[in-house]
């Protein structure tokens, strides 16, 4: 897209968001997998204890903790012909694959040490490709309200990566009894991730913003981000609404098959549901962001999702048709998290960007990125423990004590309902909304108007202001 379309008030064309959605296709069907079925399938088929895997994904998110922030600082500051972030999203995709086959394919025997090894190849993978398409993104779209059409539309593509990985299991038991599920998940997602990035490479032309001169150094602007409020604010909900969803996801199979009395597939089908709710909420979500305010729709989603939460303790047991309007009615609102905190960052990018004059983009999402990756082993580090401690043990699945069912039904309940409605407190009396976003765009297209006609003065041996320079002309 040409900078004067992304500065305008025209809609970017269908075709380019769902070339551009397409690199997600991986990533969601990823986040779906290992939450749902690689994590608990270490523990049930391959043995792993539950203490192992939460520390094992614990380290691994210790580790990894820099390197968002290394990858984004590079990336900020590359310029390669075919764009900024576009060559590091091509570059993450082979280290990506690499990391799923060793933790989809693994076999019997394996232990704690195997899981770091090949987690923090997945996750420099993850970094790589999601980073670097959370940053471009924010170039493709840049109007307030047209912003949470665009996510909305990326999250509904999202949606189809997460249907993909959850049907896989459900299709495959109408024809292969007994198939391991999470290794034909992993060559799902091992043929996703070259035709979803490479779909996305090769379409969707990149826009570089033109930065301003050097006012202070790097690690003056780098302070200011770190204790600037809006970012603070979206690091805190990030890390909420992905810690109290992820915490359902890791306790869902045990949940619904051991406490509800559903089968194994049946409860994929109820989640397929809950997922499927976002073919609708996504764009949905995205309008009412765009019309009302992007924070007042979060705040509205987030306690929507915590009442209907409420009731799935009082669905009946194997009852499919009882439990599917709650589902619908958490996956509806769930749709719109990650969605609206995308697309208020991307503002916060460029309010950054104004008052910086240099791209930040990947380094405000490696921000939010790190409060998901901490939410997400904080999810596994708090939740399985806790179940190990009210003596929940996963291999007996039903057969376990009714204080331990019970237990288990606590722990699945509280710890989401928590940190959703934490999250949403985040957006009380946030600033950045309509009206002042559309102030920055103002200011910003106009610098970078007076910027890129300077640099072409320059070319041209003209000075601002008309001047020749000596020796030319």
């Amino acid at each position: 897209m040409s900078s004067n379309t992304a500065g305008s008030g025209q809609r970017t064309p269908l075709s380019t968001i769902f070339a551009f959605g397409a690199g997600s296709l991986p990533l969601s069907a990823l986040g779906i997998a290992m939450a749902i079925s690689v994590q608990p399938y270490f523990a049930q088929n391959l043995g792993v204890s539950l203490v192992d895997i939460a520390l094992a994904f614990t380290w691994v998110r210790v580790m990894d903790m820099f390197v968002d922030f290394a990858l984004a600082i590079v990336m900020d500051r590359t310029r390669t012909p075919i764009g900024r972030y576009r060559i590091w999203m091509i570059a993450g995709a082979p280290i990506l694959m690499l990391g799923v086959y060793m933790l989809f394919m693994a076999p019997k025997g394996i232990d704690r040490n195997y899981l770091i090894l090949w987690l923090l190849v997945y996750a420099l993978g993850t970094s790589i490709v999601g980073l670097s398409r959370a940053s471009w993104s924010t170039s493709v779209v840049t109007r307030y309200d047209q912003r949470s059409r665009f996510y909305g539309y990326l999250t509904l593509i999202g949606v189809i990566g997460t249907l993909i990985a959850l049907g896989t299991p459900v299709v495959s038991g109408f024809f292969v009894k007994g198939a391991n599920n999470v290794q034909l998940i992993g060559w799902t997602i091992l043929v996703l991730t070259p035709f979803g990035i490479g779909v996305t490479a090769l379409l969707v032309p990149e826009r570089i913003n033109v930065d301003a001169p050097r006012v202070r150094p790097p690690w003056h602007d780098y302070w200011d981000l770190a204790k600037r409020p809006e970012v603070l604010r979206l690091f805190f909900s990030s890390f909420s609404l992905t810690l109290g969803p992820g915490w359902m996801a890791n306790l869902y199979l045990f949940y619904f098959v051991a406490a509800r009395g559903f089968t194994e597939q049946s409860a994929y089908l109820l989640l397929i549901c809950y997922v499927l709710a976002g073919v609708l909420g996504a764009p949905l979500i995205g309008w009412i962001g765009g019309r009302f305010g992007k924070h007042r729709t979060m705040i509205v989603a987030t306690v929507l999702y915590s009442l209907g939460l409420c009731t799935v303790v009082i669905i009946p047991k194997a009852d499919f048709l009882a439990g599917l309007p709650v589902m619908v009615w958490c996956g509806f609102m769930a749709t719109g998290f990650d969605l609206m905190s995308s697309a208020m960052m991307a503002d916060v990018g460029d309010q950054v960007r104004l008052e910086q004059g240099k791209e930040r983009m990947a380094l405000l999402f490696a921000a939010t990125g790190l409060a998901g990756k901490l939410a997400a082993a904080g999810a596994l580090i708090i939740s399985y423990p806790l179940l190990q401690a009210v003596g929940y043990v996963p291999k007996l699945a039903g057969h376990n004590t009714p204080a331990a069912i019970t237990g288990l039904q606590l722990v699945f309940i509280i710890g989401p309902i928590f940190w959703v409605t934490l999250g949403g407190i985040c957006f009380l009396g946030w600033k950045l909304d309509a009206r002042r976003h559309g102030e920055i765009r103002a200011a910003l297209e106009a610098r970078d108007a007076e910027l890129i006609g300077a640099v072409r003065d320059a070319s041209e041996g003209l000075l601002p202001g008309g001047l020749v320079r000596d020796g030319i002309g």
